[in-house]
């Protein structure tokens, strides 16, 4: 298994401009408010402390996904956890080889994904995550995009 680590908390939202105000009470920085590549959903990012980072996702009005079914059947709530691997084709055929079963695997220029089901030991959507060089393009701070500063596979 490659090197792997807790990179955020998602969090499924009816409205991230209704749930932000508890972040930043909690003392959470915005670093990314942006529309997933599909444009069915959106997704903040917020920074807590040196590396804690917890994830707002929310649906874009009039479009169907797998986060609108989420909240009509469970309301807002935890989603999924991010974990950050160096190398995501090794960390798939790592589980797979294991019997674990991933499911929606995608690649796109700025990261690639895979998701655990949470019907896993856990009960937990886990969502493996390569961070490309592309992803900080654009966006502001790079360096506070990724823990520590730098993707696991630098």
């Amino acid at each position: 298994m490659p090197e792997v680590r807790v990179d955020h908390v998602g969090i499924a939202v009816h409205s991230v401009a209704d749930a932000e105000p508890l972040l930043e009470l909690l003392g959470a920085e915005k670093l990314v408010h942006e529309t997933d590549p599909t444009g069915a959903f959106r997704w903040a990012y917020y920074l807590l402390g040196d590396a804690s980072r917890v994830e707002l996702v929310e649906p874009v009005s009039g479009e169907e996904s797998f986060l609108t079914d989420f909240l009509a059947e469970n309301g807002p709530g935890m989603h999924h956890v991010t974990l950050e691997v160096a190398d995501l084709n090794a960390a798939v055929a790592a589980l797979e080889a294991e019997g674990v079963r991933v499911v929606d695997r995608t690649d796109y220029e700025e990261w690639g994904e895979a998701f655990v089901s949470p019907r896993n030991p856990t009960g937990v959507l886990l969502q493996l995550m390569e961070y490309r060089g592309p992803f900080t393009e654009g966006r502001p701070d790079p360096e506070r995009l990724y823990i520590g500063g730098k993707r696991l596979a630098e």
